[in-house]
């Protein structure tokens, strides 16, 4: 299976980990989407289609598959993954390979523009020159259309590469110049052998999270490496069961937006240190030292980066809360309608049996919608607190 470790083996439910071939290693469970761009590698000397859009849901692996495009193309043996070539492409170096990722809620008209620029410049070490837009769905209107110009009119050897959740997330216009790699959600199984492959997991725990993240391998190995992690998304669960009245719906929402501040908090503020750190070892300064007033507009720079960073993270945060009650609502149903499939959310097995009891199918299905609307709500940028204050009182317990 692809996602483990080179010569790795592991029994997990029955199963042994398998070596994949190098540069796709860290792909779980996409065999069709790796087979279409290992079939464009091999005719690479016949011409590659100079874009290409990935898509798929958060966790099935986009970046890195494009990222390990990107790398196959480039290798002179396609995709060996210990050449030159492979080893600059894996550190994030290689000169051929550009990449427009963001840590704020929308990608800017200057971030693309300054992309376009670069696409024009020729390659240095490979054939190709590579440009990799991550979370493409983040650029507003005015910013597709300056990619739009450059998909028209590409240079020779330029090759573009998006990533989405779905095509819808993209404009008409690009997404009719574009060759599309559709990827799907690795099973549940694949990525607890990951886990235990990679990341040296319990197995029990390995098994715990990945179930819990939905197979979501970025965000199994942090419930899995992360103790207060794992206690806050338990905590989101309980506070969303014990909702019986109004003053409760509003004081579980306080605790919600406080949870996805922690969680956002946990995930930047060691990162916003050790950024400030570095960009003063660059300047000559030790951390306590004076900044001389012509470098301070530079730390400026980056503090307002890292504010933008915040409100993201913040709001993936509250989506991810969102999320984890779509499974947890997902697994009450499951038992009313006696469904023959795992709950998400088993080690909470005895109190989603008691909200199964307490409530109909009906009232479940009403609160699967108003979580789905909360999501709307929040990526419409309603107030944060005002959403998960509406969503508490719909997720009262009226009993059936």
């Amino acid at each position: 299976n692809a996602g483990t470790d080179q010569g790795s083996s592991q029994p997990i439910a029955g199963c042994i980990v398998t070596a994949s071939a190098p540069i796709w290693d860290d792909l779980l469970g996409q065999p069709e989407a790796v087979s279409q761009l290992e079939l464009a590698v091999r005719h690479r000397d016949q011409g590659v289609h100079h874009a290409w859009l990935m898509t798929g849901p958060p966790g099935s692996g986009r970046s890195n598959l494009a990222h390990a495009f990107a790398a196959a193309l480039l290798c002179p043996d396609g995709g060996c993954g210990t050449c030159k070539s492979c080893t600059l492409a894996k550190a994030g170096t290689h000169p051929d390979i550009s990449v427009l990722s963001t840590e704020k809620v929308v990608i800017s008209i200057d971030e693309v523009r300054a992309l376009v620029a670069d696409s024009q410049f020729g390659s240095s070490m490979g054939k190709f020159r590579i440009m990799i837009i991550e979370d493409a769905d983040r650029m507003i209107e005015r910013s597709s259309n300056v990619l739009l110009k450059a998909l028209e009119e590409p240079p020779s050897g330029t090759i573009w590469l998006l990533c989405a959740p779905s095509e819808a997330d993209m404009l008409p216009t690009i997404r009719s110049r574009v060759r599309r790699v559709g990827l799907k959600v690795p099973a549940v199984e694949e990525v607890a052998r990951l886990l235990i492959s990679r990341d040296g997991i319990d197995p029990v725990l390995a098994g715990q999270v990945a179930a819990e993240s939905q197979s979501h391998i970025g965000m199994a190995r942090r419930l899995a490496t992360s103790h207060e992690a794992r206690s806050r998304r338990r905590e989101t669960l309980l506070a969303a069961l014990s909702i019986n009245g109004v003053t409760s719906a509003v004081n579980t929402a306080e605790r919600w937006l406080d949870i996805a501040k922690k969680d956002a908090e946990a995930l930047t503020t060691e990162r916003d240190l050790e950024e400030r750190n570095a960009a003063l070892r660059t300047m000559g300064l030790q951390p306590g030292d004076a900044i001389p007033n012509n470098m301070k507009s530079d730390l400026k720079a980056l503090e307002e980066a890292q504010k933008r960073r915040a409100t993201r993270s913040l709001r993936d945060g509250i989506d991810r809360i969102l999320v984890d009650l779509l499974s947890l609502y997902r697994d009450v149903l499951t038992l009313q309608i006696n469904a023959l499939t795992p709950l998400i959310n088993a080690e909470l097995l005895s109190q989603i049996t008691e909200a199964a009891q307490l409530t109909t199918p009906a009232q479940t299905i009403e609160k699967l919608e108003a979580i789905a609307k909360a999501r709307l709500r929040i990526d419409r940028n309603v107030r944060d607190l005002m959403v998960l204050e509406s969503l508490g009182v719909s997720l009262r317990i009226k009993r059936g």
